[in-house]
């Protein structure tokens, strides 16, 4: 869309770049896709999958170990449970689910030629990518909290509303002193997942290739957990975005140690913040064909 024709539209009688493409409208449409009933299902199933591998399969003891591993806790009660399935589940699969919602959102309408069409409308382009990435967002938030709220809600029914027992030492925590710690746990995984969610955003409006977008995020995210497993960068890995995604186990100790959690979450929302507004920068400047 040329300047030209912005300028027009803003003319118009009637035209308000504040009504365009209304946050109700996108959530509306994202709901519908495929692959966001898809992925919810996956998530919401994914605990009481869990619960039955636990219940048929063998059982571990743990006995004989120096420390106790989360997983043999995971049956000790709901709340140790909904602590292994996030454990198992953030470092892949809430990364992929992520960078789904956030690197299909503009990419997709690129992929199917509606992109160049909603800026004709005219939306204005800060505007369509602020609604987008609210949405994909509200997306990938719901998608992070629904994991290991279902969880807790499927440990509890298959094995209790138990103390939680503590990794490593097997000390004993009274579940209500846990539960607050546990919301906070959910909100550090919100936080961390933020950097993935910029970086899907970000490549999706430089692609119009949803695959391409979802496959460069997690990707990246992979390189960087190799590189964090590299004990010769040193301090260096600090600064990698993986380094401190275990941290929220610390909440869970007898004596809750926050400043991992604080130095993570400063981080993911530094990085976030720096590629959330290159995406917008670069985007304001790109020749939209499809």
């Amino acid at each position: 869309m040329t300047a030209a024709t912005g300028h027009a539209a803003r003319q118009a009688p009637g035209y308000a770049p504040g009504r365009t493409l209304p946050l109700r409208v996108e959530f509306v449409r994202q709901f519908k896709r495929r692959r966001t009933l898809v992925m919810f299902g996956l998530l919401l199933a994914l605990p009481w999958i869990l619960v039955i591998a636990f219940q048929f399969g063998p059982q571990s003891s743990g006995q004989g170990q120096s420390a106790l591993r989360i997983s043999d806790l995971a049956t000790a009660g709901g709340l140790n449970f909904a602590a292994f399935a996030l454990s198992v589940s953030a470092s892949f699969l809430l990364v992929v689910a992520v960078a789904l919602f956030c690197g299909d959102t503009v990419s997709s309408e690129a992929n199917w030629s509606s992109l160049r069409y909603l800026l004709a409308a005219p939306v204005p382009r800060d505007r369509l990518l602020r609604q987008k990435l609210i949405v994909a967002l509200g997306y990938s938030a719901m998608a992070v909290i629904c994991l290991p709220l279902m969880a807790l809600l499927a440990g509890t029914l298959a094995f209790g509303w138990n103390d939680v027992q503590v990794p490593g030492t097997g000390e004993i925590i009274p579940a209500l002193e846990v539960l607050p710690r546990f919301g906070i746990v959910i909100g550090y995984a919100l936080v961390s997942q933020l950097v993935v969610a910029a970086l899907a955003f970000l490549v999706s409006t430089m692609t119009d290739s949803p695959l391409g977008a979802v496959g460069g995020a997690v990707g990246l995210w992979i390189v960087c957990n190799i590189l964090q497993a590299v004990e010769a960068l040193g301090s260096l890995r600090e600064f990698l975005p993986t380094f401190w995604n275990n941290a929220w186990l610390d909440a869970l100790a007898p004596e809750p140690d926050m400043s991992g959690m604080a130095k993570g979450a400063s981080l993911s929302i530094t990085y976030a913040a720096l590629l959330i507004a290159f995406a917008f920068r670069r985007f304001r400047h790109k020749d939209v064909v499809s």
